[in-house]
């Protein structure tokens, strides 16, 4: 416990220094690139793609307004916007995964928004219900399989995955990492808290090595044969296999992609997405930002480059996504992953997941 404190003191002096050098930063970012006559929107971003500033270029074509662009990780950008407050220049807040929106919102980070147009894009459960945040894309949990040593007849569901047959089989990544702590959560809705503690118990039994590395790392290490099936999210799949590096490529093309829980309540799903900040100077521009991107043809253009499911039921799927095929997902409003996030952290900690 001592170890734990220190261990969790260090990451918070250092998300502290860190935040403090982005705020520096972003302060002199936009007093320097915008005017009192500039028309422009301030964007706090945890997402690190191309696509997305393409998208942003697009935006200012089409509108006139300038994208200022901050980016950090989603946990020093939240805890930016609170020790700046009321005199943040943030308008829009971009992460990835429900549970961070929600813990944004919860934190008084964010603003209610009444959009008919994002009410017409989004479906119900990609946003939140009183209007705090919208989905842009979602991704799949999935799991990831060898070719060589997995019939996918042996494969069903994520709670299957705790049976004594995939013992030293399983791989993942810590508790600490959110789309975890967002699956637990999932579990914890359709189970029960006890439930989740049973199947997180039983399922840490099942690994292969202690929960480490990125969703990447475990697709490489069930194509070194470290383990069999690894649980990870679809778009790392697209990524990998259109690399440039050789190495990820081959290890995506030794895995095959199943989708669990077709017979039930559906395969796990989370979601990038966008919120008004509190404080937003610039509120108008900003809801306009998050309307072009929820629109069809931003919708497609990042489904096609970044490999993400999009949101507006109006759009095709990529060609690769179409490739993987056709999957019921969970219907759960991604609003109740942030409710359970904390009882998910909990339980994590009692069963000794790493």
């Amino acid at each position: 416990m001592i170890n734990f404190a220190f261990k969790l003191i260090s990451i918070m002096l250092k998300t502290i220094l860190k935040t403090t050098l982005i705020t520096i930063f972003g302060a002199i970012l936009f007093s320097c690139g915008s005017g009192e006559k500039e028309d422009v929107v301030n964007v706090y971003t945890h997402r690190h793609y191309e696509a997305d500033q393409q998208l942003f270029d697009k935006f200012t074509e089409a509108t006139g307004i300038k994208v200022n662009v901050v980016s950090a990780s989603a946990d020093e950008l939240i805890q930016k916007l609170e020790l700046e407050g009321a005199s943040s220049p943030a308008d829009v807040l971009i992460t990835v995964d429900a549970g961070r929106l929600h813990r944004a919102e919860e934190k008084g980070l964010l603003q209610s928004v009444s959009s008919e147009t994002l009410a017409s894009n989004i479906p119900s459960k990609f946003r939140d219900p009183d209007g705090f945040w919208f989905g842009l894309t979602y991704r799949a949990r999935i799991l990831a399989y060898s070719k060589e040593r997995v019939n996918p007849e042996e494969l069903s569901t994520y709670e299957a995955l705790a049976e004594p047959e995939w013992k030293g089989r399983v791989l993942t990544r810590s508790s600490e990492n959110i789309y975890n702590q967002s699956l637990l959560a999932s579990v914890i809705a359709h189970h029960g808290k006890e439930g989740a503690q049973e199947w997180a118990t039983a399922l840490l039994a099942n690994m292969a090595r202690d929960p480490k590395g990125s969703d990447r790392d475990q697709v490489k290490a069930v194509a070194a044969g470290e383990g069999d099936v690894a649980i990870v999210n679809t778009y790392y799949i697209g990524i990998m296999l259109n690399d440039s590096n050789e190495e990820e490529r081959k290890a995506a093309e030794k895995i095959a992609i199943f989708f669990p829980n077709q017979d039930d309540r559906g395969t796990h799903i989370n979601i990038s997405g966008a919120g008004v900040t509190k404080y937003a100077p610039n509120k108008e521009n900003a809801i306009k930002l998050i309307e072009f991107l929820s629109n069809a043809e931003s919708q497609e253009f990042l489904a096609n480059i970044n490999f993400e499911y999009p949101v507006n039921p109006n759009v095709e799927f990529s060609p690769m996504l179409k490739n993987w095929g056709d999957f019921k997902s969970d219907d759960l409003n991604l609003s109740v992953l942030g409710d359970n996030n904390s009882d998910a952290v909990v339980i994590f900690d009692q069963v000794g997941w790493k």
